[in-house]
């Protein structure tokens, strides 16, 4: 029946009805087109940047491309050495680089994996100059005369495994871990220090998201629970940190907390006046985790008293009413009844708290010292100094950031958490 309907025009209304749909969508697309290209370009394509660089070899490849290559079809597992081929095209590809001065770079790769190698790349750097490719052969000799290792199958198996065109002896090195030709390896006691930065960003990320939440759920219940006045003004308050400079509210608490600062001070005074409660002033209030953990939660603890507010607002009072008027007491009816109805508010408060505290930078950097400093700030500095470690330690970070995720969401659900 519609088949038979028609425009003014004379087109049918079905396909006048689809064509407006159709320019609808596309006119959609192109208001949300910018959003979409910014995300790409700012999230997305770093997220996809760092992943890659955290397993790429790229070194390796654009020095000694056929090395490499005849390196991964080589087995070592017969325990000789490579073949003169090999020697030789490694040969050619050495001096190449020599002269390109690029050999300095390529050890300094491998010394990253394999200890000793840079000096062994710089050496040979130096004699293959001299080397006469048309009588110097064979070339095994020649670099068993620039170092006797050159002629040792355990150095040619490691090269082998730091060789191929994409590695994960970054992810190995990011977990205190090394490859070998015999597979994954913990790396000795006295080189062991990534896992427990790790587990520290986790720990004190974990503490500081339960002191914000035992701070911030009194403060939240105050603000929905006064006068409209009062709890405007109370919410000004809540949000000037946000009107102050993160590195000035660093720096305030690094006055604050050194040793001749105003807490301090404070303790001194103490000291004098009361012994028995302040013995030992000053304390040792900077450079340590404790300096981390109260910095951290003032300036976090804004984003777990916004969203568990927002929840309490849309809680109606006659809820716990109801109860006491049941004959539960203010307790019961708070436990049972109010502090249910806020567990999503919790939720997205903690998980805010704790995803940024697990990234924070600036806050550890100034006042954490050496025992207070996360794994963000490891991964700045290896950023500058080995990039596909660096990568790999922020692959890692955000892994367990997802995982973390998922698994409140698997058992939380994200559909169910207010973040306003």
């Amino acid at each position: 029946m519609s088949d038979g309907l028609v425009t003014q025009d004379g087109k049918p209304l079905h396909l006048s009805v689809k064509r407006a749909l159709f320019h609808s969508k596309l006119r959609a697309m192109f208001l949300i087109a910018p959003l979409l290209v910014f995300f790409i370009v700012a999230y997305v394509f770093p997220i996809f940047s760092v992943l890659y660089k955290s397993v790429d070899n790229d070194v390796v490849y654009d020095i000694i491309p056929e090395t490499a290559a005849m390196l991964e079809q080589w087995d070592p597992s017969d325990g000789q050495t490579p073949p003169e081929a090999l020697y030789a095209t490694f040969a050619e590809e050495m001096l190449a680089a020599a002269e390109a001065r690029e050999h300095g770079q390529l050890g300094v790769h491998y010394n990253k994996d394999i200890s000793g190698l840079s000096s062994k790349f710089r050496r040979l750097g130096r004699h293959i100059k001299r080397w006469d490719f048309d009588d110097d052969q064979p070339f095994k000799d020649k670099f068993i005369e620039s170092d006797e290792e050159w002629g040792s199958p355990a150095l040619w198996a490691n090269l082998k495994v730091y060789s191929s065109r994409y590695t994960a002896g970054n992810f190995a090195r990011a977990v205190d871990g090394q490859l070998t030709p015999e597979g994954f390896e913990i790396r000795p006691e006295s080189e062991r220090f990534l896992v427990k930065l790790f587990v520290r960003t986790l720990a004190l990320s974990v503490l500081i998201t339960s002191v914000t939440l035992l701070l911030g759920y009194p403060i939240a219940w105050l603000m929905a629970n006064v006068k409209t006045r009062t709890a405007n003004l109370l919410l000004i308050l809540v949000l000037l940190p946000f009107w102050t400079s993160l590195l000035v509210r660093t720096a305030s608490w690094r006055v604050l907390l050194q040793d001749t600062g105003v807490i301090n001070s404070l303790f001194e005074w103490g000291s004098r006046s009361v012994p028995f409660l302040f013995s030992g002033a000053p304390y040792e209030l900077m450079y340590n985790q404790l300096a981390v953990v109260i910095a951290m939660t003032h300036i976090l603890l804004p984003f777990m008293i916004l969203p568990i507010y927002s929840v309490m607002k849309t809680i109606s009072p006659s809820y716990v009413r109801a109860a006491r008027s049941m004959g539960a007491n203010d307790f019961t009816a708070f436990w049972r009844v109010y502090f249910p109805l806020t567990i999503t508010g919790i939720g997205a408060g903690a998980m805010l708290v704790f995803i940024l505290s697990v990234g924070y930078y600036i806050t550890p950097a100034i006042v954490g010292g050496t025992d207070g400093t996360f794994i963000s700030n490891s991964i700045a500095s290896y950023l500058k100094s080995n990039q596909g470690l660096g990568a790999a330690l922020a692959s890692l970070l955000l892994g367990i950031v997802l995982v973390l995720y998922f698994v409140y969401d698997r058992y939380v659900g994200i559909d169910k958490t207010k973040f306003q």
